[in-house]
This record gives C-alpha cells, structure tokens and sequence, in this order.
C-alpha cells in the first residue's frame, strides 16, 4: 500500500468516526454555554440513533437515497424531545444538572430497546438497507493529492459536520444570540437586568444540544453500526463531552477534539492495515479512545476554564 493510499484510508476513516462526536459536542457547548451541564449527550444520542433507524427501515423504500438525510432530522427531533426534559428538569424544577442527565442516560437504552422489542419483537433492529456511505465529492476529487486523500470514498455527511461547526462557531461568537447565550452562560443575574429572558436563553442552548446530540447518533447508525441494539452506543456521548472540554468550549475546538477522538477510534478498526501499528493487539487500540477520554479529562479539567455559571441553577426573584 502506498503513502498515498495510507494517508486516504486514515483520513476518510477519521471522518467517519469523527461526525457524530462533532455533532454532539458543538451540542453540548450550545447548552454549556446557556449554563447547562447536559450530561444527558450519552442518552440523547442513544434517542436519535434508535429513531433514525425505525424510520429508515420504515420509509426507504419511498425516500430512497434521500432517507438517511431525512433520518438525521428526525434523529434531532427525537433528541429534542429529551434534551426538552433535561431542560424542564434544571431550568423550572432546579434539579442538579448531574443527576438529571444520568437520569436520561439511564431511561435511553432500556426504553429504546423496549421499543425494538415492541415493534420487531428481537433486541436489535435489522440492518439499513440506505446508509450514509462512502461517496466521491465531485470536482474536488479531481484535485492532484489533496482529491484523493480528502474527497474520494469519503464521508460526505463529515463535511456537512465541520461546516455546521465553523456556523456554530459564528453564531455563538459572532451573533447576538450568541451575545446573549454567553452572557446568561456567564452571569445570569446580570443578563436578566439586561433584559435578557435568561429561561429563554437556556432552553434554546439545551434544545439545541438535543437536536446536535439526536443527530449525532443518528449519524452513527446510519453510517458505522447501520442497525439498533441497546449497545449501538456506548460511551461516545461521554467522549463527546471531553472533546467538548479539550476544545475549551469553543465550537472549532470541539470539532478539533472530536477528529483527535476519531482518530482514536478508527484505529482500532484500521490498524491492521497500517504498517506501523499492524502487530498491536486489536484489543489495545479498542480500549484506546476511552483511556484518552480519561487522560484528557485528568489533565484539562482543572485547567479548562468553562463559563462561570455552568451548573449554576438560576432563581429570577433572587
């Protein structure tokens, strides 16, 4: 194999698994932001993964190529609908953040293979016949090198990622929503003053990390497990929000993060293939995303500044 042709493998298959950690991370930074912790990204995912493939089974057949897109949305749908209980939770009902976010955490996956079993009567799903794929990218493919590394069999819906991070980048910093999420993120008390609807804010920031959380892991069916089981996710929610922290909460960052993780991931699926590391028991490089979760957190948390009043539960009359 080629340099050329190594450099290809490692780089589509980064992207591969890097998608929905990008998508649920810029999830948990619009929430982070509004000052709410959503430990609940694991469960969210867990949500979009499972309704993202009922409907693609349901309805392929008359979507066609067009239904894994259409999935996605009701992937984030789906992750709203819970992301909207973990709101309700911290925002009205002052609940702790951590405790709320396990909750749904722990209600995802026995509901959602409750709901398998319901409706196909065994504990997985069948495999999608429509899922995401490698395709070309057409005329960036043709460019000399950079085409075949980076736009031939490659993820399409990778691209589609960094492109909605580099928007949440814009509309956080840039944006007077995004003004206004980082102030209540920051000091509530100060942004209600302002005149600021700091509950407004909050839900916003909460239901939009549901929407990139649900399509984070209707991304990761559609495109790497292709099918649903209570095991489809397991612990890319949580690596989601330590790409969240390693990227300082900034969305390009996060998203700088999550292609790391990615890299992490996809070795243990490639590794055989790549000269250098072909001799590394299988099992070493499948453990390997969740030991460098756990180092980063160990050496970024403490030094990681987030916004002032994450976790923090606001009360109006006070």
């Amino acid at each position: 194999m080629s340099l050329q042709a190594i450099i290809a493998l490692v780089v589509s298959s980064t992207l591969v698994y890097s998608t929905p950690l990008i998508f649920t991370s810029l999830g948990g930074t619009f929430s982070e932001r509004s000052g709410i912790v959503n430990v609940g990204l694991e469960g969210i995912m867990v949500m979009g993964a499972f309704g993202s493939v009922v409907f693609n089974l349901t309805f392929a057949s008359q979507f066609g190529k067009a239904t894994p897109w259409i999935a996605l949305l009701v992937g984030g749908l789906v992750g709203i609908v819970f992301s909207a209980i973990h709101a309700l939770a911290t925002i009205n009902l002052r609940a702790d953040h951590i405790i709320s976010g396990t909750v749904i955490n722990l209600m995802a996956p026995a509901l959602s293979v409750f709901l398998v079993k319901v409706i196909y009567g065994k504990g997985q799903t069948d495999n999608i016949d429509q899922a995401f794929g490698y395709k070309d990218i057409p005329v960036l493919d043709k460019i000399p090198i950079l085409g075949p590394i980076f736009f031939q069999k490659t993820s399409i819906v990778a691209y589609v990622a960094v492109l909605v991070a580099v928007l949440a980048w814009f509309v956080i910093f840039k944006t007077r929503f995004g003004l206004r999420l980082r102030s209540v993120g920051e000091n509530p008390q100060a942004a209600d003053t302002l005149g600021i609807n700091v509950y407004l804010m909050r839900y916003s920031g909460v239901l939009l990390s549901g929407l990139l959380g649900g399509i984070g892991g209707a991304v990761f069916a559609q495109s790497i497990s292709v099918n649903f089981s209570g095991t489809t996710i397991v612990g890319q929610g949580f690596i989601s929000m330590a790409a969240m922290i390693f990227g300082k909460w900034n969305p390009i960052g996060a998203m700088g993060a999550s292609l790391f993780f990615g890299l992490a991931q996809s070795l243990a699926v490639i590794g055989a293939q790549l000269p250098v590391i072909e001799n590394v028991p299988t099992v070493y490089l499948q453990i390997a995303p969740y030991v460098l979760t756990i180092v980063v957190l160990v050496l970024f948390l403490g030094k990681a500044t987030g916004p002032k009043a994450n976790g923090q539960n606001y009360i109006k009359s006070k």
